[in-house]
């Protein structure tokens, strides 16, 4: 018999090659945001999920763009403050989210914390903060809120968390598995995680296809259904409690893929695919983003 480290230890293993096993081609996606490159994005039907190919050795230099808003404070254009605008009411409704959990101490952890708006929201609403970006601009943004960030996830591991979140993070982990496994770690037994992931099976990735901005090669590395979530999960013994909608999400990548697509902005016509997006998924549940709250089995 295995001890239960060793057996989970086995399971990473094979679920890593179990990954790029077996793969069949899906699209072909441009990277619209940095260096124009084409990128395979292929199948892997076990797993119901999709795989960004190749994936640059130098991933880091395809996020050294001004259009990577997400690590920016930026309200220049009409789109940023729009943009900002959106957020600002995000956040309440992910603080609402969290204050609705019973937790021991309050103790949360955001993994790829951008500018530390979330992490902001947190500690004026009285948790206990800790936060892991990889991008110095972003920490540097946030450092400038009283907001400290780590590095890397490494960096604490002494740590365990009534809550973590990962706000569109997952799809940006190279060794996924060892992160997945490395997150549960890091909760409490009791504790809750919180992914959002862009969703390939909505409407809106249907409908643009190569041009679905939340494809966003190569920086996205992994395209999730809410079956593929529920099986790797399920690898370290955790189960999706609920899913729940990001609705705003469809608008901003219908956006996007518009722009990709025509060369040009065409803000109604985004309006109304995301829109057509959202009614869709009333019925289907497949929104262009999701919201899974995980917890040990």
């Amino acid at each position: 018999m295995f001890h239960k480290e060793q057996s989970t230890r086995i399971t990473k293993l094979i679920t890593e090659k179990e990954f790029y096993k077996n793969l069949t081609p899906y699209l072909n996606c441009i990277d619209y945001t940095v260096s124009n490159e084409s990128y395979e994005v292929m199948q892997n039907v076990t797993y119901d999920m999709l795989v960004t190919s190749p994936v640059p050795d130098n991933l880091d230099k395809y996020y050294l763009s001004e259009n990577y808003i997400s690590h920016t404070d930026s309200k220049n254009s009409l789109f940023d403050k729009i943009y900002q605008l959106v957020k600002n009411y995000t956040l309440k409704k992910k603080l609402k989210l969290i204050n609705s959990f019973n937790t021991e101490e309050k103790s949360i952890l955001d993994v790829g914390a951008g500018t530390g708006d979330f992490l902001k929201v947190c500690k004026k609403g009285g948790w206990k903060i800790t936060g892991v970006e990889p991008s110095e601009k972003a920490r540097e943004y946030a450092n400038s809120k009283k907001i400290i960030l780590q590095k890397d996830i490494a960096q604490i591991q002494s740590k365990k968390f009534d809550v973590i979140t990962l706000w569109h993070v997952l799809e940006h982990i190279p060794n996924l598995m060892e992160y997945v496994q490395q997150l549960k770690k890091l909760l409490k037994p009791n504790g809750i995680l919180i992914i959002a992931v862009p969703n390939y099976k909505s409407y809106d990735a249907n409908y643009y296809k190569e041009y679905w901005a939340a494809f966003d090669v190569p920086r996205h590395l992994w395209h999730f259904s809410k079956t593929s979530i529920s099986k790797i999960f399920s690898l370290v013994e955790m189960e999706v409690k609920k899913t729940l909608p990001m609705k705003f999400d469809s608008f901003y990548v219908s956006l996007l893929s518009e722009k990709y697509k025509n060369k040009k902005s065409k803000p109604f016509s985004a309006f109304f695919t995301g829109l057509k997006s959202n009614m869709k998924a009333k019925r289907s549940g497949e929104y262009s983003s999701l919201i899974y709250i995980l917890k040990n089995k």
